[in-house]
């Protein structure tokens, strides 16, 4: 049950200093509130043997007010220790989860769903958090607190009827234990419905103009009040087992005050005890009325936290797949890229998605990869990402396998627009910046330039402060490839990959492109993967793929005279330009 504490071993030690004085000032609590019951026991007995006076009386009082005030200021000072540690190790998980997510490789998120991960990020390091505050608080009252006030009621009132009160206690740890069992396995299919339900949101949110067009609005409800059912079933199934916690120790508490006092009043008769004893008893079980609730509430707590810390460790203690080698070779800049015999499977696929690439590109040069849907393009391209382990064969960087490189350096001279752009929901102006954090308007106007976007710019209502919104969802296709190729401009990478990012343009605009592209990048590599072979007609070098292995290569010139696939197609899309014109 305390497993979720052992595991948070970690932070406890960091915040060893916090934890001791909240947990200090929390027990010091605890015995000073021993104390009010006491006096007013005390008075009660002087009160019935007719020898208190008024200046006693005033006495009694004012003990018991400077006490509750006394009291009052350290319940400050443990709860903004505990409370505020709460606050802390949320932070610190929630900072630890995002930033361990950024390190993560494609196949992670191949496997997981965006919205359980969501779930994780918030939910259960919310419960998480709540353990560490208030379960922290249960855990000293259940226990310390208890204690202290179990022998109290035993020395300063009376050891019997102490135990007799306390005969009830057994059924207590009984039913926390059956209780505790059922939580933690329903609390975790909670949360994973909870997390199915934030992933459909998601996707309905995202794809509701293809839910529109299709006129799926009524399915894609029944679908989400599917899995909203099944969220309310195991949540509710939580709860059943919840409202058990309370009504079992209400009924434990209500017989321990019948047998206090049932047995006391008889103690009193038989002159064993005094009334201003058994006053202060009952205050005293009164008192052991909250640590009572604390256990249900510690186990409770422990065990949501507990399966709420598995989940959350079940990402953080998932390695990716690609990780930096321990004998890392630093490589000044990328001279040559070079394929050597390289071979690659997807983790997921069946059969080799590249077959024994062999080609070398040399610094300044341009390559194009051209061939059909599903051939092997972006897979070519992405190798030089290595967000997969590198497959059979070699490809290296300036002679030195990309294995061997360092991530951060690998990726620092790389400038990628995939085929999907991605614009986050801030302005253009930001989404530019991206590339060069902190670059001036007249940098990005030239990006923008070199990007066949500055006529566009014109045309939104706020230029470069116009929001995106949500995936660039308030701009066309072709305006949102220009975006991504302004934010790859701008940070001027040795290395520039073009996954298809010129499809959604027209033929003049991709033209106006090509050649700004061929006049800035002069002296820097370009990979272009695309279907319309003008785009590739400068470079100097182009392959063509099917199945994975190159079927073709050689300058466009060269290729023509091939008379293979590429002539084949390059003919027919001349073709359609023409009958377009």
């Amino acid at each position: 049950m305390f497993s979720v504490l052992r595991n948070l071993g970690w932070f406890f030690r960091r915040e060893k200093k916090r934890y001791t004085i909240g947990l200090f000032m929390l027990v010091l609590v605890g015995i000073l509130e021993l104390l009010p019951p006491r006096l007013l026991g005390n008075a009660i007995d002087r009160i019935v043997r007719g020898s208190i006076t008024s200046g006693a009386l005033i006495a009694y009082i004012a003990g018991i007010v400077g006490l509750l005030a006394v009291i009052y200021g350290i319940t400050y000072i443990w709860m903004h220790s505990l409370f505020g540690g709460s606050n802390l190790v949320e932070r610190l998980l929630r900072s630890r989860f995002m930033n361990h997510l950024m390190t993560m490789t494609p196949s992670f998120f191949e496997r997981n769903r965006t919205g359980d991960l969501m779930a994780r990020a918030t939910n259960d390091i919310r419960a998480v958090s709540v353990t560490v505050g208030f379960g922290m608080l249960t855990l000293v009252d259940s226990t310390i607190y208890f204690s202290v006030v179990l022998l109290a009621m035993g020395v300063l009132i009376s050891w019997k009827l102490t135990l007799a009160a306390v005969l009830p206690l057994p059924l207590i740890a009984l039913a926390m234990v059956v209780y505790g069992k059922a939580i933690h396995k329903r609390y975790t299919l909670a949360q994973d419905a909870f997390g199915d339900m934030n992933d459909q949101v998601l996707e309905s949110v995202s794809g509701i103009r293809v839910i529109r067009a299709y006129v799926q609005e009524r399915l894609d409800e029944k679908r989400f009040g599917d899995i909203t059912d099944d969220v309310y079933r195991k949540n509710m199934a939580v709860a059943r087992i919840d409202a058990f916690f309370e009504p079992t120790i209400r009924f434990c508490v209500g017989l321990s005050y019948i047998i206090g006092l049932t047995y006391g009043m008889y103690l009193v008769f038989h002159s064993e005890i005094t009334l201003g004893d058994l006053v202060s008893f009952n205050m005293y079980l009164g008192m052991i009325v909250w640590p009572m609730f604390a256990i249900g509430e510690l186990i409770n707590l422990m065990q949501r936290g507990g399966a709420s810390l598995d989940r959350i460790d079940e990402v953080l203690h998932t390695r990716p797949d690609v990780q930096d080698p321990e004998d890392t070779v630093e490589v000044s800049s990328p001279e040559t890229i070079e394929f050597k015999d390289a071979t690659f499977r997807y983790p997921t696929s069946a059969q080799d998605n590249l077959r024994e690439i062999d080609l070398t590109l040399r610094r300044g040069e341009t390559l194009g990869v051209v061939g059909r849907t599903g051939s092997g393009k972006s897979t070519l391209l992405k190798q030089l990402l290595h967000e997969y382990p590198t497959g059979s064969g070699t490809i290296a960087v300036s002679g030195v396998p990309i294995n061997r490189i360092p991530l951060d350096r690998l990726h620092s001279w790389i400038g990628y627009v995939p085929q999907e752009q991605i614009l986050f929901s801030k302005t253009v102006r930001e989404n530019i910046q991206f590339g060069k954090p902190g670059a001036s308007d007249d940098t990005i106007m030239e990006a923008i330039a070199t990007a066949a976007f500055d006529q566009d710019l014109g045309t939104l209502e706020r230029g470069l402060d116009t929001l995106v919104g949500e995936r660039g969802v308030s701009l066309s296709g072709g305006q949102k490839q220009r975006v991504s190729l302004s934010r790859a401009f701008i940070a001027e990478p040795d290395i520039l990959i073009l996954d298809d990012a010129l499809s959604a343009v027209d033929a003049r605009t991709e033209a106006r492109i090509v050649d700004n592209i061929r006049e800035h990048r002069q002296g820097k590599t370009t990979l272009i993967a695309t279907h319309r072979l003008s785009a590739i007609e400068h470079a100097d070098q182009i392959v063509v793929l099917e199945d994975g292995a190159i079927i073709e290569r050689g300058t466009h010139e060269e290729l023509l005279k091939q008379n293979g696939w590429y002539r084949e197609q390059y003919d027919r899309q001349q073709l359609e330009n023409n009958l377009n014109n």
